[in-house]
């Protein structure tokens, strides 16, 4: 943080202010740390550790949770497969289809 100071001052007194937009860049003006600024990190920091504690430790056991929502998919899936053949049209033969071409065709002639 002192090295970037000086190296500002240095910038700052030599060309007579700063190159460019003084807020980006390489050579930017470094922002002031306030004191909400730390009390925020700080939050963030409590809340991330806390979070890490509640993730490292498992709801489940592993053989609880071997398998555990193996009858729930599998009615999922069957409701997915149902829904599927809702809309899947009725079989048709091919009598269906060609039964118009055999109007004066009979078994006598």
């Amino acid at each position: 943080m002192i090295y970037s100071a000086i190296m500002f001052l240095t910038l700052s007194l030599l060309r007579k202010g700063i190159p460019g937009k003084q807020w980006i860049g390489k050579y930017r003006r470094p922002r002031q740390i306030t004191w909400q600024m730390k009390c925020n990190t700080l939050k963030n920091l409590e809340r991330e550790a806390e979070n890490e504690y509640w993730i490292s430790r498992p709801y489940m056991t592993r053989e609880q949770e071997h398998s555990h929502a193996a009858e729930r998919r599998a009615q999922a899936w069957l409701k997915i497969k149902e829904n599927k053949f809702l809309n899947f049209p009725q079989h048709k033969h091919m009598t269906d289809h060609l039964s118009h071409l055999r109007v004066t065709k009979t078994w006598s002639s």
